[in-house]
């Protein structure tokens, strides 16, 4: 989708300050509307607060000075509360580029001698302003500040003169708002006065919570409309949508080792493409996390960074299991070379554990990385929602070339699950495991569904797992649709 759109002629080019908040400024086509209000309305705990605070430190860590209005929370209990995350609010505001300013209304009253009038209020936040020469400015929320006003007309002129001092101070703003019961925001105004609108909200599916965000208006441009999923972590708000990077990936023509000298002479001898994506699909015990194994043993070997993502076993269990089939883990651990990081998939959401390993890929830099099994995470959202964070995880991985192994768990009824999700269309390469009835013992087999820019092998190969390591052997004289597997 495109988000750019042509002005037309005798018109300004409509500026935009970036937010410096990952994935939101893709969504803004750049950020918001420079001197202009934005108002970020939502629920209680949707992050509203967060997102103001963080534009605007994010600003000034850039240098850009901005000021912080708050109606509820103390300068004190704000930066208590951030200071969890990375936005040094502290260094900052001791640096001259951050004012934290609270407003006491408590003892103001609501209506004085001729009506109701934010001329205090405004004197003050020009003081302000002008004291720490602001570009950004936020002010959280607008129904503390107009609590006790209950007269529309004077509440719809007081709000609509809150927003034009706004832009005549020259500054881009952003302005909270609580949602409404049946309306955008609880006074049904501040929307259509304000300049971009962009909407909170923290649901729960499943018992798991997952915020997201969507911007519903943005005057003078093209923006996207849809919802993006968002989180926040100690790095601050993360916005990561579908469409954030678009199909440019580099595509390295350097070749490395399976790991598994038999399966590296099923792809020409020479393995798989650095950068790319390797599905390896099967039933429960055909080996999957073998392979997986084998490829990041293969990596360290290299002297190469490796992670292991795991959603079914914990970090001793895979190391123990692993060398049951010759595969030692243990040594490239304590080397540091490999770090193998466990989960339950139920533990998380789908977007927080897709942060988790964008977290983890940020410290480790792993030039491999195996995640095992993809398809575990089903269970934590819907078909259409695994897809998307499994889709933005492959992006991630391809960016970063980093050749990135998804093994994938396969029920032993009715078609595989991994296709139930449509995960194996953006997969460079596919890699099938299969049990085969074969006399006088089952056996399993190997053959490679496909492999994207490469010559392969087409037949079944013998695939055996034993103490001696992880081997795979001559074609069998079995035809794909023989194993007691079915067809793929």
């Amino acid at each position: 989708m495109s988000f750019s759109a042509s002005e037309p002629e005798g018109l300004d080019e409509l500026q935009r300050t970036p937010t410096h908040l990952e994935g939101l400024d893709h969504v803004l086509s750049g950020g918001l509307p420079t001197r202009r209000t934005t108002l970020v309305c939502g629920g209680p705990g949707c992050g509203k607060t967060m997102l103001a605070m963080e534009v605007v430190a994010r600003g000034a860590a850039h240098g850009e000075p901005g000021a912080f209005f708050s109606f509820e929370q103390t300068s004190r209990e704000l930066q208590t509360d951030f200071r969890s995350l990375d936005l040094d609010l502290e260094g900052l505001v001791h640096r001259d580029l951050l004012r934290i300013h609270h407003v006491d209304l408590g003892d103001r009253p609501a209506a004085e001698t001729g009506g109701y009038s934010l001329d205090g209020l405004l004197v003050q936040m020009d003081q302000v302003i002008e004291a720490v020469g602001a570009k950004r400015v936020a002010l959280d929320t607008l129904e503390v500040l107009f609590a006790r006003l209950e007269d529309s007309r004077t509440l719809r002129s007081e709000i609509r003169r809150l927003f034009r001092w706004l832009q005549d101070r020259e500054v881009t703003a952003l302005v909270t708002a609580e949602a409404g019961a049946e309306t955008l925001t609880r006074h049904g105004l501040e929307e259509y006065v304000s300049d971009c609108v962009v909407r909170l909200d923290h649901r729960i599916h499943d018992e798991v919570s997952t915020r997201r965000a969507r911007v519903l208006k943005y005057r003078g441009t093209r923006h996207s409309t849809n919802e993006h999923p968002f989180l926040i972590s100690r790095k601050g708000i993360a916005l990561i949508p579908v469409d954030s990077r678009p199909l440019e990936h580099p595509a390295p023509a350097e070749r490395i080792s399976t790991g598994i000298e038999g399966l590296d002479r099923m792809f020409g001898g020479e393995g798989y493409f650095r950068g790319s994506s390797i599905l390896v699909s099967g039933r429960a015990g055909t080996g999957k996390s073998s392979i997986g194994a084998a490829y990041v043993d293969a990596a360290c070997r290299r002297g190469e960074r490796a992670l292991y993502v795991s959603f079914e076993e914990s970090r001793s269990q895979i190391v123990r299991n692993m060398q049951s089939v010759g595969v030692d883990l243990e040594p490239w651990i304590e080397e540091g070379l490999l770090t193998i990081q466990a989960r339950r998939p139920s533990q998380l959401g789908l977007e927080e554990h897709l942060r988790e390993v964008e977290d983890v890929l940020d410290d480790v830099s792993p030039e491999a990385v195996v995640v095992d099994p993809v398809t575990n995470l089903i269970n934590v959202g819907t078909p259409a929602t695994t897809l998307a964070m499994l889709t933005r995880l492959v992006d991630s991985m391809k960016a970063r070339r980093t050749t990135a192994l998804y093994t994938s768990l396969e029920s032993g009824e009715g078609p595989p699950s991994v296709m139930r999700v449509g995960v194996s269309s953006v997969m460079d390469t596919w890699v099938q495991l299969v049990n085969l009835l074969r006399r006088p013992a089952e056996s399993r087999g190997i053959y490679v569904v496909k492999a994207r820019g490469m010559a392969h092998a087409h037949a079944v190969h013998e695939f055996r797992l034993s103490d001696a390591g992880v081997e795979v052997a001559d074609p069998l004289d079995t035809a794909v649709g023989d194993p007691r597997e079915g067809p793929p």
